[in-house]
């Protein structure tokens, strides 16, 4: 493949996997390349200013994770967004030119037929079927000043738990002495 440049790339053109959408629905088409404060531009836009009711992002091979990171924006800034996943895959199609052809022969192409996983995620102001697979309800709401994993600043770790002595095995409970002047060894007990 050393010889070979990729000249063209195609994606078969898909139906959305939601049956019953109006047909002015706005589908965000993600690409590997696409900036996410744009695409989070355009969709803010269409959801607030133009009050549109649903919209659809999709995205396949390298894009599915900027799909789901523009989805799950969409849902923290917005909230009470219904939502259902799909996945499923897409064929692409690699056109790709020998460099070093032949002397007296044609030039050599080379086409490739990858089938790469891809993710349609509709959003929803209204309530959607709960009983379809890929289905997610809304996330619930806090009231202000009330303290969630979620809203904390560095994401969403939890606090660790001090070790309760009762848990641990007998071979890795340890004694500590409580005299300031201890030279701080500790002594585990072994059975």
């Amino acid at each position: 493949m050393e010889n070979f440049r990729k000249v063209r790339t195609s994606e078969e053109e898909m139906p959305l996997p939601f049956p019953d959408l109006p047909p002015d629905v706005v589908e965000m088409k993600v690409k590997e390349g696409s900036k996410i404060r744009n695409l989070m531009n355009f969709a803010m836009a269409q959801m607030e200013l133009k009050g549109s009711r649903q919209i659809v992002f999709s995205g396949c091979g390298r894009a599915v994770t900027k799909t789901i990171t523009c989805v799950e924006i969409m849902k923290r800034k917005l909230g009470g967004l219904h939502q259902v996943t799909k996945v499923r895959y897409k064929t692409v199609l690699e056109v790709w030119e020998n460099q070093d052809p032949l002397p007296d022969g044609p030039a050599q192409n080379l086409t490739v037929h990858k089938n790469v996983p891809s993710i349609c995620i509709l959003l929803s102001r209204d309530p959607l079927d709960p009983n379809q697979t890929g289905y997610q309800p809304p996330e619930p709401r806090h009231e202000a000043g009330e303290e969630t994993l979620a809203s904390s600043p560095k994401g969403l770790k939890r606090p660790l738990l001090p070790p309760r002595e009762e848990l641990l095995p007998k071979k890795l409970q340890v004694q500590v002495s409580d005299s300031p002047r201890s030279s701080g060894t500790t002594a585990g007990q072994l059975d």
